[in-house]
């Protein structure tokens, strides 16, 4: 944990790229102490937004992209005796963690490994039900990509924002502020995402 401590206090395209890997995987490191620190650097000219929000999400597809792969090889036993060793509580992981996230994934099918990339407990742990379902690879990767960098660009667009209104000794500080509020928001949109998905499903077997 000292090394990703490190990481954090120098931020640069390569840091973002492997912090973000490592949080797509099992590894808990909170993207919102990531992607909005690199942000609030960038406007100041330090980093590029975009290639922030470039390198984070590649970073996320490599490491869901391994969540996948391992899932899909080794199976849901394996998962489960990680999830319940040492080192998976190392990691905050339990077999409970990993239920939920198969959970998310059968109620909401394929849909589930875009909106899941939103949600807080769900998002590092979605692809390992896609890997799981042996989901279409493909098709898994367009929805991480897609759900990886609306999240990353929200919490840029957080960092951009906070470089105006707070100095850069309260920014964790407040980062920790608007992320709950931030998650109540994504978890409202998700919500609504998923009704739409649904509605638009039943209508079209309607016809």
């Amino acid at each position: 944990m000292n090394i990703i401590s490190s990481l954090l206090s120098n931020l640069n395209y390569g840091t973002i790229f492997f912090l973000m890997m490592l949080e797509s995987t099992v590894v808990p490191v909170p993207s919102e102490f990531v992607v909005t620190p690199a942000a609030y650097h960038a406007a100041s000219g330090q980093l590029d937004v975009w290639l922030v929000i470039l390198a984070a999400t590649i970073g996320a597809d490599l490491g869901a992209s391994i969540n996948y792969i391992v899932a899909l090889y080794v199976g849901r036993p394996v998962i489960y005796r990680f999830a319940n060793s040492r080192w998976g509580k190392m990691c905050l992981l339990n077999q409970e963690k990993v239920k939920k996230s198969e959970r998310y994934f059968d109620d909401h099918g394929i849909v589930a490994t875009l909106t899941g990339r939103l949600i807080p407990g769900i998002r590092h742990l979605i692809s390992i039900p896609a890997g799981l379902a042996r989901m279409n690879y493909w098709k898994f990767l367009l929805y991480t990509t897609i759900g990886a960098g609306a999240w990353h660009s929200i919490l840029a667009a957080l960092g951009w924002y906070l470089h105006a209104i707070v100095p850069e000794d309260q920014l964790n500080d407040k980062i920790a502020e608007y992320a709950e509020y931030i998650k109540l928001v994504i978890i409202a949109l998700v919500i609504a995402a998923i009704v739409w998905f649904v509605v638009t499903k039943y209508l079209k077997r309607k016809e």
